[in-house]
């Protein structure tokens, strides 16, 4: 499919904008020693990454991709979990290369940009305020702003309506098959990077529209698409 010139630019955040394995693993890590548990590393855990807070926290658990732990573990990891990452949510974590640059190119060249993500939002302004982007966007979604999330195309759709821009003339930014299946559902174009958190899977298995190494493409592909 060629992409069309959107008007709206909207981009996940955690394995697009920011690599936020070092801080999510050592956060999971650091729960599992409190409960007296062993350590799966971050290699390990980067590849748990992409179904949100609670799924990771089941899957530290476990060291299983879908397999539920005891209810009264997960009722215990939870809260530790969460107030170890709230206190490290941004200590080792860093934008990817070309994300800076392009949130430059889409600013200058009056698109309207916007960050739709999974995370809930105590966390997401942590992020993006600690590296210095939470100002960028025109808008910010995270997964507890709406009643449904990625890859529930509500987020995607809000974002269009509050800017008045067809879905046709939007451009959804990921990493992950969620961000696939939300843009197809809302009617947006799809570009993926290749090297997020997809579950350890090839993100051309789910053939989006187009796929780039780094967002330092990202200003040469919209220069190259015709109105």
């Amino acid at each position: 499919m060629t992409l069309r010139k959107p008007e709206l630019v909207l981009f996940d955040l955690d394995g697009t904008l920011v690599d936020s394995s070092p801080d999510l693993a050592f956060s999971a890590d650091s729960m599992l020693e409190k409960l007296g548990m062993p350590r799966h590393g971050e290699a390990r855990i980067r590849n748990w990454i992409g179904n949100g807070i609670e799924r990771l926290v089941k899957r530290a658990l476990t060291g299983e991709m879908h397999a539920e732990p005891e209810p009264e573990l997960f009722q215990r990891a939870m809260p530790i979990f969460l107030e170890i990452y709230e206190q490290n949510a941004c200590v080792l974590s860093r934008c990817y290369d070309g994300v800076t640059d392009s949130l430059i190119y889409l600013q200058e060249n009056d698109y309207r940009i916007g960050c739709v993500t999974n995370k809930a939002s105590r966390f997401t302004n942590i992020l993006l305020q600690a590296l210095g982007i939470y100002d960028d966007f025109d808008i910010v979604i995270a997964g507890d702003t709406l009643a449904k999330k990625k890859p529930d195309p509500l987020q995607l759709l809000h974002a269009a309506e509050h800017f008045n821009v067809s879905p046709e003339r939007s451009l959804m930014v990921g990493d992950s098959i969620n961000d696939v299946e939300a843009a197809r559902a809302a009617g947006f174009q799809i570009l993926c990077v290749s090297y997020g958190y997809n579950l350890g899977c090839d993100i051309r298995e789910a053939n989006p529209d187009a796929v780039v190494d780094t967002l330092t493409e990202l200003p040469r592909l919209l220069d190259a698409i015709s109105a």
